[in-house]
């Protein structure tokens, strides 16, 4: 199934089903208004969820509605924690290069695994509202898992059992900062999030396997593999995160930014770029940024993000 937040007035927003092809949407109301909820409550509500979902897919839901991602907020709006895994060794080192950062010798022997604020998300529509342009704004392309309870101390198998569904997020930063604390701006998220059965073949035991399209302005960035470059596996970081305590429901582990050794096809971030192109660019007022993941047949999994660096008055 796919589930969606939309805009209520609330913090947390409302909570949808998503049809497999994005067009139609249903409110959840009689189940649960809130995701967390249904994270907290998973054996209990996720079934219930499936069977809406199920019918929505067939044509019979009575009070289904064409699914708006403007109305998106993020899916989980105010996460319990965020943590950034740097699963792709190879976009890791072209960042430190791109940032003339010493690359680290742990590179491929220990993953970063880095806390990030995780109380405000961005929607799919929701520009990206800063104080100037001075910090040097960046983006990276990541997807992210949402899990339930993890005991402290699991293995990678038992961990990877605790995932429960898969988004897609634009991580945005500053670069130009020596506050690390104000380095990290709110990530944005495509409007849905998917449980593992809706990526059938492209979930491979804590990878993948997606086309993920990265467009600036309008014209075409890169072309990611998601499959390609990922060094540990979502269970595998997962265990690493609970080796010395639990992790709770609602936590957001993110792998990103994603990147193969061979980045002919493109980069996930400008930092990558100045790597690759020599290109000093950091994004501008107005830019837009459009990421999109596609499965195998050319369908769209999570649905499109589109968002704009906007300086507020």
């Amino acid at each position: 199934m796919k589930l969606a937040s939309y805009k209520d007035g609330s913090r947390d927003g409302q909570l949808v089903v998503v049809s497999r092809d994005l067009t139609q949407a249903l409110h959840a109301t009689g189940i649960a208004s809130r995701l967390q909820a249904v994270l907290d409550d998973w054996n209990f509500l996720a079934p219930q969820l499936q069977d809406l979902a199920h019918t929505l897919n067939h044509g019979k839901a009575r009070h289904a509605f064409p699914f708006d991602p403007a109305m998106c907020m993020a899916p989980l709006p105010r996460a319990p924690r965020w943590v950034q895994a740097g699963a792709y060794p190879a976009a890791r080192e072209r960042q430190c290069v791109g940032l003339g950062q010493a690359v680290p010798d742990s590179l491929r022997s220990a993953p970063l695994l880095r806390e990030r604020p995780s109380d405000l998300g961005l929607g799919a529509r929701q520009d990206l509202s800063v104080r100037s342009l001075d910090g040097g704004i960046d983006h990276e392309v990541h997807w992210a898992v949402l899990t339930g309870d993890i005991a402290a101390g699991a293995t990678p198998d038992q961990a990877l059992e605790g995932v429960r569904l898969v988004g897609l997020v634009n991580a945005w930063s500053l670069r130009e900062t020596a506050d690390g604390a104000a380095a990290s701006l709110p990530a944005g998220w495509a409007p849905a999030l998917v449980t593992l059965d809706e990526l059938e073949g492209a979930w491979m035991r804590g990878r993948l396997g997606l086309r993920i399209g990265l467009r600036v302005n309008g014209q075409r960035e890169a072309q990611l593999a998601s499959g390609e470059g990922q060094h540990w596996h979502v269970g595998q970081l997962l265990s690493m995160l609970a080796r010395e305590r639990p992790i709770v429901t609602g936590t957001v582990l993110s792998c990103g930014p994603i990147g193969a050794a061979d980045a002919s096809a493109g980069v996930a971030s400008r930092a990558e770029c100045i790597a690759e192109a020599g290109s000093p660019r950091w994004l501008e007022e107005g830019d837009l940024v459009e990421v999109e993941a596609l499965d195998a047949q050319g369908h769209p999994v999570f649905g499109p993000l589109r968002q704009s660096v906007v300086v507020r008055g």
